[in-house]
């Protein structure tokens, strides 16, 4: 049996060991050492990683690790022969990470519970996201003060207990699972009480900072995505990096850059609406001369609104004998047309047509619409055959 040495000192990240056993695991290799301080992936948390440093000075690099059979089983790049001694260390950027993170989503889902009632069903925390999922809804509006007090619980900078206590019957703490044996039950005195197996800091002002950075309905209830320490500034770098080139750009300050954004889109909004009158009345003078003719008329455009197409269609269908034909779009990315007539049945056209065309759509006898990925020689060829 593996001693953890991360379930008493969760700052340790360098640690002597001896390995016991060493065997093939999957492409790698799967080492079982006395005694460690990686912590195997479980509870929603992503295992450690780091290297093994054998005595001639080898380094061999842990990649994953996992609890299996009661063995926690180190799977690393190379093979360590049994007995060999060896020192351990962790990527403590990473665990330290970890345990910040974890820890924030203990006082998020403590406070969550409080006031709510709410269980945490479902926690991940990967190397870049954490998420935790709450089986009820949690208004928009109430995330704001839900983040002030989770920080201020990080500000206060309270003790992390990790106790493993004989009696849990009398008990009240937070678990997914019904727990009897060997359970670790971590401590915010005043925010949280629940059983978890990962390691945590020792003082929730560790953190640093915790950032609720989306909130979104999921299964009956809703997932929320939270940053905590080092994850935060780095979230908070890069939208400050965005908020400072979205300003410049917008002539705008960096607080009032929403509203300078909805004046923009109001603007293009205008643009739009006044452009698509403009292509309306070129439509018209355009439809106006073009002759009438017994057979087909078809139009390639690079770039027209489905609006327009659909009146100039209109249009050209009174003049057409065969069938009146917008496309728009070009050779390499495909094109849109729209395709009416007086005189084809056009749902009878329409199969025939994707596939000469190489297109997807249907519609009415009258009138059809849809999607072809093929070259302009090909439509005019087959539409002016009609």
């Amino acid at each position: 049996m593996t001693e953890k040495l991360y379930n008493t000192d969760s700052h340790m990240h360098t640690f002597t060991a001896q390995v016991l056993s060493c065997g093939m695991e999957g492409e790698h290799f799967g080492l079982v050492l006395d005694r460690t301080a990686f912590f195997p992936e479980g509870g929603g948390q992503c295992a450690d990683t780091g290297v093994l440093i054998c005595p001639d000075g080898a380094q061999v690099q842990v990649l994953d690790v996992q609890e299996k059979n009661g063995q926690i089983v180190h799977v690393t790049d190379q093979a360590v022969e049994s007995g060999t001694a060896v020192q351990g260390e962790l990527d403590w950027a990473q665990r330290f990470s970890n345990m910040q993170q974890h820890t924030g989503e203990h006082i998020v889902s403590g406070l969550v519970h409080a006031a709510y009632g709410y269980d945490n069903v479902g926690f991940h925390l990967g190397r870049e996201i954490v998420t935790m999922d709450f089986n009820g809804a949690i208004p928009a509006e109430d995330v704001p003060e839900l983040e002030r007090r989770a920080n201020a619980v990080v500000f206060a900078n309270l003790p992390v207990q990790v106790t493993s206590p004989e009696e849990l019957k009398t008990l009240e703490y937070r678990s997914k699972l019904e727990l009897e044996d060997n359970v670790r039950i971590v401590t915010i005195p005043g925010v949280d009480v629940c059983a978890c197996c990962a390691p945590h800091v020792s003082y929730t002002g560790e953190i640093g900072l915790i950032k609720i950075v989306d909130l979104q309905k999921y299964k009956g209830g809703v997932r929320m995505t939270i940053q905590c320490g080092g994850r935060a500034l780095a979230d908070y770098q890069t939208k400050q990096d965005n908020i400072v080139q979205i300003s410049k750009a917008l002539s705008a300050k960096q607080e009032e850059t929403a509203a300078a954004v909805e004046r923009q889109k109001a603007e293009l909004a205008a643009m739009k609406e006044k452009c698509a009158a403009i292509q309306g009345e070129l439509t018209m003078l355009r439809a106006e001369t073009i002759p009438a003719t017994e057979s087909s008329i078809c139009l390639v455009e690079a770039d027209m609104d489905a609006k327009a197409m659909r009146t100039l269609v209109n249009l050209l269908t009174v003049k057409a004998g065969g069938v009146g034909a917008v496309f728009a779009g070009n050779d390499r990315d495909g094109y849109r047309y729209i395709i009416g007539s007086k005189q084809v049945d056009l749902r009878a056209l329409s199969k025939e047509l994707n596939v000469v065309l190489n297109g997807r759509g249907g519609g009415s006898a009258a009138m059809i619409q849809g999607s072809a990925q093929t070259d302009e020689t090909t439509i005019r060829e087959y539409i002016n055959g009609i």
